[in-house]
């Protein structure tokens, strides 16, 4: 019987109910006008210009033009040190945006990314923000670079993006001796829409990544969004043709298990494959794919457990990202430790975050060891109809020789309601368990509060949700449940509180725990300082993290980590976060936390309550730089013995073509059962032909498994829409530690996919 008094619960309800219901009296039904924020008429001409970036036709003449920018960092509503001209129109296809990024120093922009739908984020960059239904809650982003490279998100929530999205798209840019210039079209296609609503959310924005600042047309609270957008007026005619996409594939594929044994040998595989994507109305989309190919996904970073707890590995294939936004359920994973700005929960990261997702795309597609499972056919249909948001998944899984499990069918919907003026409401069904022979069924609802239109700019957000399984074999206690409150501003205090509980049974089987019988409780709060523009230093951020989990069974202790962290910023985008941290961990059973690949020893720690200091660290320098590093620390106690943990990761960009990574990890552990070490290292060596053609080769080792993975992709990508891939995938394991390492697998495919647009 857990104890009333160490209940996390008793602590939290009261303070959720008085806060929500006091916010909640401050909402306001609808989207209502408000007359601060700006707004144009977008003109519909009949003109097409040609996407070269150099912006010389006449159209772009009689396009609305906006000037009227200001610098949101390092001074929120500054004059911008550089001017900025934007020119916007649409034809009844598409959307045509042109800018002229002026620049006094042409010869100081960042422009070090050439590899198409690489991250341009340290470049000098320019980039568009669209809420096509004006609700504050959805939208995309179309970014471009001084090298006309493409980058684009869907925004999953009003704050968060899911950054592997890929639409179709075209852009174009251009350099010369008084600035940089672009030219987009984005097709109404690639978007969704309601086309009764003539009032599109609408943002612009532009980086100079040498001085580190940021300009926009409009912003509040230093943040740029769908929550935060102005308006263009005049959206009409749209048209999207017939709708279709259909995308035809073709992988040529030759794999062999090295070995005398079963399963080994070589094996030679022909696979077409095709996708249909159907726009039923310009906000629903229907879509269909047929033996589903994932050969030119890209590989997952090598990770270590040095925990308890299941790792999390995020999703990177592109048919289970499109339209992801729409299966988002309770804010989860989305108040952990951001390593950008220094934000967040320090202490509430990884696999802690994502506990109790219903639907995770990795259970699909892949078995219990991440190895490729065979999909025969999948279907989806998601959109939105007027306030409704609805999604829904239906996936034929082949038979896992390999794991004994059958050939399944897995069902997820997901239908959510906007209510409020950025609120919204929902729930989730999935059915099926892609990786067992079981039953399993999931019934979940989730209530979203957000309301940015406080005093000073401020916004608080109010999460709870709610979540039952039923699985074959498994009575009772199987529910989840969280409550969450949060005040994500950017300037001044910050902070939240996430209380989750997971009952013993609780079991997702198309989604993700990582722990079970618990309830879990974390807590940041912090205070953002902006310095003055002319300082070296640009920001501190002053924070306090707590995080403690208990066992449901006992209300006993399971895990508390607690300290005060400082994040630092400079002009140049230059980091360093230190942290103190006081941690505790009760071991209910023996944790055996190393065990040699070939099974020659093992380091167990034995059950009992610990309680240990760590100094944690991360110091790092601004991306945009040829040469970047990051350096990660941790000193310390570690359980009933020392720890010592750092990591440096660089990059070099010797030229635009050229890119070379290199990364190399350990933890040195000293245990009175014994003291082991754990490295790990990654090199990457790419080259960028130019915006069509890259080449990028990725290795990766630790001594743990003693595997040795190697990546190679050459990838064509003639036209948005088009892309053929070469990829090499070779693994080899030093099963005897003699340090000759013996070839285990190796895959070759050669992929091409091409996009009928109709």
């Amino acid at each position: 019987m857990i104890n009333p008094k160490k209940s996390a619960f008793n602590f939290l309800f009261p303070l959720f109910y008085s806060c929500f219901f006091s916010l909640a009296a401050q909402a306001q039904s609808g989207n209502s006008v408000n007359p601060d924020i700006k707004r144009f008429d977008m003109l519909q001409l009949d003109t097409e210009p040609v996407i070269d970036g150099v912006m010389d036709e006449a159209v772009w003449q009689q396009a609305t033009l906006i000037t009227d920018l200001y610098q949101v960092s390092p001074v929120e509503f500054a004059e911008p040190t550089q001017p900025t001209e934007i020119r916007i129109f649409y034809t009844e296809d598409a959307l045509y945006v042109a800018a002229r990024m002026w620049d006094s120093e042409a010869d100081q922009i960042t422009a070090q990314i050439l590899e198409q739908y690489g991250n341009v984020g340290n470049d000098d960059i320019f980039n568009i923000m669209l809420d096509p239904y004006r609700d504050s809650r959805s939208g995309y982003r179309f970014v471009t670079n001084a090298n006309g490279v493409l980058w684009d998100a869907i925004y999953k929530s009003p704050t968060d993006m899911e950054a592997n999205w890929q639409g179709i798209w075209q852009g174009n840019s251009t350099i010369d001796e008084e600035g940089w210039t672009t030219e987009i079209r984005i097709p109404f296609q690639t978007l969704s829409f309601n086309p009764q609503n003539s009032d599109w959310g609408i943002n612009f924005q532009r980086n100079i990544r040498r001085n580190n600042e940021t300009i926009a047309w409009y912003s509040r609270d230093r943040q740029f969004n769908p929550g935060v957008a102005g308006i263009a007026t005049g959206m009409q005619g749209m048209e999207q043709g017939i709708g279709l996409d259909v995308v035809p594939g073709l992988t040529l594929r030759r794999e062999r298990v090295y070995g005398t044994g079963p399963g080994t040998g070589v094996e030679e595989n022909f696979e077409p494959t095709l996708d249909i994507f159907y726009k039923l109305t310009s906000s629903l989309n229907a879509s269909l794919t047929l033996n589903t190919d994932f050969s030119a996904a890209e590989v997952d970073d090598r990770q270590v457990n040095l925990t308890r707890f299941s790792l999390f590995f995020p999703e990177k294939r592109d048919f289970f990202l499109r339209d992801s936004d729409i299966f988002e359920f309770g804010q989860i994973g989305s108040y952990g430790f951001n390593n950008r700005d220094g934000t967040g929960n320090a202490t509430f990261n990884g696999a802690k975050q994502q506990n109790g997702r219903p639907f995770f795309s990795r259970t699909i597609g892949l078995s219990g060891q991440g190895e490729p499972v065979d999909i025969k056919a999948g279907g989806k249909l998601s959109g939105r109809i007027g306030r409704f948001n609805v999604g829904s998944l239906l996936i034929a899984q082949d038979a896992n020789a390999a794991t004994g499990v059958d050939s399944r069918e897995v069902f997820v919907g997901r239908a959510v309601m906007n209510v409020l003026s950025e609120s919204q409401v929902g729930v989730m069904l999935t059915d099926g368990d892609p990786q067992s022979n079981l039953d399993s069924t999931l019934l979940g609802a989730d209530f979203r509060y957000r309301n940015s239109q406080l005093q000073n700019d401020k916004t608080i957000e109010a999460n709870a949700w709610v979540q039952k399984t039923d699985t074959t074999g498994k009575q009772g206690d199987d529910l989840a449940y969280s409550l969450a409150l949060s005040a994500p501003n950017n300037t001044g205090w910050r902070g939240n509180a996430v209380y989750t509980r997971i009952e013993e049974n609780f079991d997702p089987a198309v989604g993700f725990v990582s722990q079970t019988g618990v309830q879990n409780l974390a807590v940041n709060g912090g205070y953002t300082q902006y310095l003055r523009s002319r300082s070296y230093l640009r920001s501190i951020y002053y924070a306090f993290d707590a995080y403690r989990s208990e066992l449901l069974a006992s209300g006993q202790l399971s895990s508390e980590e607690l300290g005060p962290r400082i994040a630092i910023f400079n002009q140049q985008n230059d980091r360093l976060f230190t942290q103190l941290v006081r941690q505790r961990e009760v071991l209910i059973n023996d944790f055996t936390i190393f065990r040699a690949s070939d099974g020659s020893r093992s380091v167990v720690i034995p059950q009992g309550e610990y309680e240990f200091n760590q100094w944690r660290g991360i110091l790092g320098s601004g991306g945009q730089r040829a040469l970047s590093a990051t350096f990660n620390w941790g000193v310390g106690e570690y359980y009933n013995g020392d720890y010592q943990q750092y990591r440096l990761s660089t990059t070099w960009r010797p030229t635009l073509r050229y890119e070379f990574g290199l990364s190399y990890g350990e933890n040195a552990i000293e245990l009175p059962g014994g003291d082991f070490n754990v490295r790990q290292i990654s090199v990457d060596a790419n080259v960028t032909f130019n915006t069509r053609w890259s080449w990028s080769n990725y290795l990766q080792y630790d001594n743990v498994s003693e595997s040795l993975g190697f990546n190679s992709r050459l990838n064509w990508v003639p036209t948005p829409g088009q892309q053929g891939y070469l990829v090499l995938n070779y693994g080899a394991q030093d099963r005897d530690k003699d340090n000759n390492f013996t070839s285990t697998t190796s895959d070759l495919s050669l992929k091409f996919t091409y996009t009928f647009r109709y």
